[in-house]
């Protein structure tokens, strides 16, 4: 078994706790429009989001063309800041991510982080610290893939220079892992959270990750 360099990490749900109320309570009003018809239309344009296909900014103007709502630059604009301030109020690391990214640089392992979002996350992660913890941030809406595509997982690989088999993926959602395990990374589930039951195959958070990549680092 090769030596592991590389740990790919997810972000929302792996990473970064959310709370997206804000956003339900404040866009819907500031736009002018019902919040059911709001986040029925987000829901639909949301995978062109995620890869880039359109800004935040092109997301609103649809949203409010579609509602009937006149899309008038400054509304657009304000919307496009509320969101990104509300995403920046909303993240919270879980209490194993710092300590846990510190003892990969100290094991020289590398590190990046995959996520499938929007333009907004870089800036989350700045905020949190991540970014200056982690080697690479790969992220859907800036390398125009999104998991579980096998492009996402490549563009990580190759800007940490490894090979699938020196490294491992640590992600909460089967999908997104079993992506990674298609093109020979190891996938680890991890699920966070109060939950009836043993989680099969998988782990409640990195503390658990860590003696996996000592045992090989």
């Amino acid at each position: 078994m090769p030596r592991l360099e590389a740990c790919l990490l997810d972000a929302f749900g792996t990473i970064v706790s959310t709370d997206f109320s804000g956003h339900q309570a404040e866009l819907p009003v500031l736009a002018g429009i019902p919040a059911d018809a709001m986040y029925a239309e987000f829901g639909r344009l949301a995978p062109a989001l995620t890869v880039g296909d359109l800004s935040m900014a092109e997301v609103f103007e649809q949203i409010l063309r579609t509602c009937g709502v006149a899309p008038a630059p400054g509304l657009v604009r304000a919307l496009t800041d509320k969101s990104r301030e509300l995403v920046l109020a909303a993240g919270r690391l879980y209490d194993d991510v710092l300590p846990f990214l510190r003892t990969l640089r100290s094991l020289g392992v590398r590190t990046a982080i995959v996520s499938n979002c929007d333009e907004n996350t870089r800036d989350l992660l700045v905020e949190l610290g991540v970014a200056a913890l982690v080697d690479t941030l790969i992220l859907s809406c800036e390398v125009r893939a999104a998991k579980p595509a096998p492009e996402i997982y490549r563009a990580a690989l190759e800007r940490l220079g490894v090979t699938p088999d020196a490294a491992i993926f640590v992600d909460d959602l089967a999908t997104s892992c079993a992506g990674a395990e298609a093109l020979g990374i190891r996938a680890v589930r991890i699920t966070r959270g109060a939950l009836d039951g043993e989680v099969p195959d998988g782990v409640r958070s990195l503390w658990e990750v860590e003696p996996m990549i000592r045992a090989r680092a």
